[in-house]
């Protein structure tokens, strides 16, 4: 039966459901789209290309193992945990000779990959093939066959895929520059090969074989070795025998050997791609969660207003003898009726938004095209089931009075608001309330961007939360504060006044989402500013150069900076990787001992940076802290390529966001990187920039610039950083916008007796919509404020825990346009509804049924 007249009133009332309906909707498309971006981490496949002629790959291990045993209760717990390392692992190339004597294998064929950026025309580098080099020796594994010329055999020969001579017009003959690992070297293009299956996502340049060891620059080791199966031989049972005769084989430095087919031989081939996974489900995680804490603050507001509205109605109900019981029942089922038809269309659209996102995300470099976006129905699923939940809680939230009261006060409260609200939401956001303070002051002393990104948008939600609990008080407080200067104001501020103090719970619905729209703007604004800035100020203060060598393409060569060294200058080379100290991730770097003071001050504060070799390292403030290190401590760490270390602790300095956690010696490090070439190179000499420019003219793509101008570039890379993070939280910022427009619309349109009313007592069509306006700009001040105040403590605890300083970057023209927009949106929601309500005659409206 309530069913049946659940499904009545929904029909009857398709109004009062729809602004309901709207925010379940676009709750269950932001869940959907941030589920498909989790799907893709989770199960993305990573097709093969280089290895599509070769069912069975053996390469290095690309993680890092960590393996604890626990002893409780007479019961041992074993739990293994893995993460991925930065740089690309290698193989000894003898491995080849213990592969060669497997049953069932026919040919073992060595694959060496390494940096090969050719310097061609602008235009014929396409940048979504990135260029790798390979020797022709492996040419088999995909396999590409010469169309013309022939195959390199001298140290200058080259051959070229077909797709990429097409493009730089170029053919046999044909001299072409190529920036490698080492200097950059002119080639003659002997031939051209094209693949045979479509090769999208790169773009093979094919090297003599003694060329290619010596570019890929590791002596004695390859990168994978593609094994052929003999003639009846099956690729699953080739697998199983090579698996079977490397069980346990480990590579140098303690490496695991992987053998791989099928789809796992993508992830071999792409090492972006297969660290993209991990990025994804860390990004569609926290975007699903925020999603959901905000879909279920939003939703649970508007419920509220929708059974706010129907208070009448429901007292009615509750008078004519329905039960607590029932009356939850009728709301409980409305809302599953409305979540279902909502959820069921916001999950449909859902779908083509993950899919514009994950192209986004393509678009800014942040998701290789390699790793294929993956939907499948759970997603879809998930949101419809988030949405029936949340709306069916959200009803019983809502109807929690109103079902519990006596059905006197309920008629009695259906007139007139209640003047306090209930003791239980009082106590519960005033311990939202503590619980947000708490987190801010969790916040405050967590260092690492990993650990506080969630915590800081937690904070904001929680504490809007505390916002929405406690806003009838906090709408009579700025009553009382706005109470003189409404009055003086004109006949329409007073009738706002006289609302705003009468219908605190129905404003309080207002303030909420206004609240956490500019609460969360600011602080998605302005948190990756606040660590930017603070980092780069770091690195202002610490480099002492003069100048600055930086490059285009893929990094500055070493013989560059040999050129620059004299006997009175000093070079700096610099290059950075990652590497693990433990599973944890640390961001590295490697510089070069010599002179390194007159270039580079990171603000020693414990040791000496002239004890820096190969074996020793310095280490950031916070690395020493989290690590209980000091000088003269070992550090046990794994380089970019898996490669173990234990150097000792020579310096603790105080610059660690401006200059990474752990600082080697370059050449360690360049021994260990997919990229050697340096980042950067810091130069101090008395010579001028033309001259250093001079020196650098036979490197192409190479520019000598003062340290601002580094600086200037440097800001330019972190905003682009920061525009994947914009677009991360985009989404729920403009979820959060709707739901103001929404709520604003809906408590307006739920008032036209009231218009009708004061019309007919002699109120003007003008003074209404005075009154609307008054009412919302006072609502905005009011949101601003805690919104605001929100955002400020947020960021302030944020930036003392990451830079040490009360010092968050808030730009001025920045957060007044996040105001007025606010505004703008209040003001249209207001306007739009109070006008369409005021067309109608105001008798028609008074005598009408209610």
């Amino acid at each position: 039966m309530m069913l049946r007249y659940a499904l009545q009133t929904v029909r009857a009332r398709k109004g009062g459901f729809l602004g309901a309906f709207f925010a379940l909707m676009c709750a269950a498309a932001l869940i959907t789209a941030c589920g498909t971006l989790l799907e893709t981490g989770l199960r993305g496949t990573i097709a093969t290309e280089r290895y599509a002629a070769t069912p069975v790959v053996v390469s290095a291990d690309q993680n890092v193992h960590q393996t604890t045993v626990k002893h409780k209760k007479g019961k041992t717990k074993v739990k293994h945990k893995a993460k991925p390392i930065a740089e690309r692992a290698w193989l000894p190339d003898d491995l080849a000779t213990e592969l060669r004597k497997v049953p069932g294998v026919r040919e073992v064929i060595p694959e060496l990959t390494f940096l090969a950026e050719p310097l061609a025309p602008g235009g014929a580098v396409d940048k979504d093939r990135p260029a790798y080099g390979h020797a022709w020796d492996s040419a088999a594994l995909t396999p590409y066959t010469l169309t013309t010329g022939t195959a390199p055999k001298a140290d200058g020969d080259l051959v070229i895929d077909r797709r990429f001579a097409e493009r730089a017009h170029l053919e046999p003959g044909d001299r072409l520059t190529v920036q490698s690992t080492q200097s950059p070297r002119t080639y003659r293009v002997t031939g051209t090969a094209a693949p045979a299956q479509e090769v999208r996502h790169q773009t093979a340049l094919f090297f003599s074989t003694a060329e290619a060891r010596r570019l890929a620059a590791h002596p004695g080791q390859v990168t994978a070795f593609g094994v052929l199966p003999a003639k009846g031989t099956e690729a699953a049972a080739l697998e199983r025998s090579v698996s079977t005769a490397l069980h346990g084989t480990k590579a140098p430095h303690g490496t695991t050997v992987r053998v791989s087919s099928g789809d796992g031989r993508g992830p071999v081939e792409f090492l972006d791609a297969a660290a993209a996974r991990t990025k994804l489900v860390s990004m569609g995680g926290a975007m699903g969660g925020t999603s959901l804490l905000v879909a279920v603050l939003v939703v649970v507001g508007t419920f509220a207003l929708s059974v706010q509205q129907r208070h009448r109605e429901l007292a009615l109900l509750r008078a004519i003898a329905a039960t607590p019981g029932q009356i939850r029942a009728l709301l409980g089922r409305e809302a599953l009726i409305v979540g279902a038809a909502a959820g069921t269309t916001g999950a449909l659209a859902g779908l083509p938004l993950g899919s514009w996102l994950h192209g986004r995300f393509m678009a800014m470099g942040t998701v290789p095209a390699t790793l294929q976006h993956t939907v499948s129905v759970f997603p879809p699923f998930a949101a419809l089931a988030a949405t029936l939940l949340g709306a069916w809680a959200a009803a019983r939230i809502s109807s929690r009075r109103i079902a519990r009261i006596r059905p006197a006060e309920a008629l009695a409260e259906a007139r007139a608001e209640r003047t306090r609200p209930a003791w239980g939401r009082v106590l519960a956001g005033v311990a939202l309330l503590a619980g947000g303070a708490v987190l801010v002051a969790v916040l405050s002393v967590l260092r690492t961007e990993p650990a506080s990104t969630p915590v800081t948008f937690l904070a904001v939600v929680v504490l809007a939360s505390s916002v929405a609990l406690l806003g009838p008080l906090l709408v009579r407080a700025a009553v009382a504060v706005l109470g003189g200067p409404l009055a003086l104001t004109g006949p329409s501020s007073r009738l706002a006044r006289a609302n705003l103090r009468g219908h605190a719970a129905r404003m309080a619905s207002v303030v909420t989402p206004l609240t956490l729209l500019i609460g969360m703007t600011c602080t998605v604004l302005f948190v990756q500013p606040t660590l930017g800035n603070a980092a780069r100020a770091q690195a202002r203060e610490g480099i002492r150069a003069d100048w600055v060598v930086a490059a285009q393409g893929p990094g500055v060569p070493a013989e560059a900076a040999q050129r620059l060294r004299t006997q009175h200058d000093t070079v700096t080379e610099v290059v950075r990787t990652t590497v693990r100290v433990g599973l944890d991730k640390y961001a590295a770097q490697g510089v070069t001992p010599g002179g390194l003071t007159r270039t580079w001050d990171p603000d020693v504060t414990a040791g000496s940076l002239k004890k820096l070799t190969e074996n020793t390292v310095a280490v950031s403030e916070l690395a020493a802290d989290q690590l209980h290190l000091k000088p003269g401590s070992s550090l046990k760490l794994t380089l970019g390529d898996g490669t173990p270390a234990t150097p000792t602790v020579v310096a603790v300095y105080a610059k660690g966001l401006g200059f990474g956690d752990l600082t080697f010696a370059h050449d360690l490090v360049a021994r260990h990187v997919d990229n050697p070439l340096a980042t950067s190179v810091l130069v101090s000499t008395a010579r001028t920039q033309t001259q250093l420019a001079t020196t650098l003219r036979e490197f192409p793509g190479i520019h000598v610039l003062a340290p601002a101008a580094a600086d200037s570039i440097q800001a330019a890379r972190q905003q682009a950083n920061a525009e994947v993070n914009y677009l991360a939280m985009g989404l729920v910022l403009a979820f959060t916008a709707i739901a103001v427009v929404n709520t604003l619309a809906m408590s307006v349109s739920e008032r036209v007796r009231e218009f009708a009313l004061l019309r007919l007592a002699g109120a003007t069509r003008r003074q209404v919509l005075g009154m609307l306006r008054t009412e919302a700009l006072s609502v905005l001040l009011l949101a601003t404020a805690l919104g605001s105040g929100i955002a400020l403590a947020v960021l302030t605890a944020f930036s003392v825990g990451m830079t040490g300083e009360a010092a968050p970057a808030v730009t001025p023209l920045v957060y007044v346009a996040v105001v007025a927009l606010a505004g703008l949106l209040a003001l249209v929601a207001t306007a739009l509804p109070g006008r369409v309500a005021l067309r109608v005659r105001p008798v028609t409206v008074a005598t009408a049924k209610e």
